[in-house]
């Protein structure tokens, strides 16, 4: 049975989206996201860093790359305190509403771009989520997985077609996006419970397929308007 929340409505779930630069995690997020409000479903689409106003203050300052000269420590307690406004301002009072939380990245993102790729000790994360998130976690992450070379083309091809300039993660080299496509590989099999990986390698429909496979049969859905 579901646990309710404070004020007696059921709670709601809460679902994060993961992946390297490229793999189509905003894509498969937005796709679900109205796949559910079809059914009926409340839901709440948002994104990290960012959700909550201090935290769309903090994604422009991470993303401009102005923090990037302090370290990836400095930069993972940034994407901690937006994360921490995100969790308080919009996270968990849609979840006591009975929302459905779909969240283009979140912790496990921080453990792979941070921790993974750029250096960081999984201990300053282990410590940082017992600070922030608690049991906050997802009940289900979902990681689209994508060969780098794939990911690039698709990221430089996104850049073309919209006239977008890159952001300060997009522009690192190959061999930041090896480490973090295995970082994130890396997380699914310490939380097997948690995680599903997705072969980003096929067409947007058929992940979104699977995706929506993935997610019926987590929580026992049925597709019905």
């Amino acid at each position: 049975m579901m646990p309710f929340s404070k004020n007696g409505i059921d709670r709601g779930h809460f679902i994060s989206f993961e992946g390297g630069e490229g793999a189509g995690k905003s894509t498969q997020v937005r796709l679900l996201s109205e796949h559910l409000a079809a059914l009926g479903y409340k839901t709440l689409l948002t994104r990290e860093p960012g959700g909550s106003p201090l935290g769309e203050k903090i994604r422009r300052f991470l993303l401009e790359g102005k923090v990037k000269d302090y370290g990836a420590v400095a930069e993972s307690l940034l994407f901690y305190t937006a994360r921490l406004d995100h969790l308080e301002k919009l996270i968990l009072p849609n979840l006591e509403q009975g929302a459905w939380v779909l969240c283009d990245r979140f912790a496990d993102s921080s453990r792979a771009y941070q921790g993974a790729a750029s250096g960081v000790d999984e201990g300053v994360f282990d410590a940082l989520d017992r600070i922030v998130v608690g049991e906050n976690q997802p009940e289900l992450t979902i990681i689209i997985d994508l060969p780098v070379d794939i990911a690039m083309k698709r990221v430089a091809a996104r850049q073309q077609q919209d006239g977008l300039e890159v952001d300060r993660f997009e522009s690192e080299d190959m061999q930041f996006h090896e480490r973090l496509r295995a970082g994130f590989l890396k997380i699914a099999a310490a939380n097997a419970k948690r995680c599903i990986i997705i072969d980003g390698n096929q067409s947007r429909e058929k992940v979104a397929e699977l995706v929506w496979q993935t997610v019926a049969e987590r929580f026992g859905l049925e597709d019905v308007v």
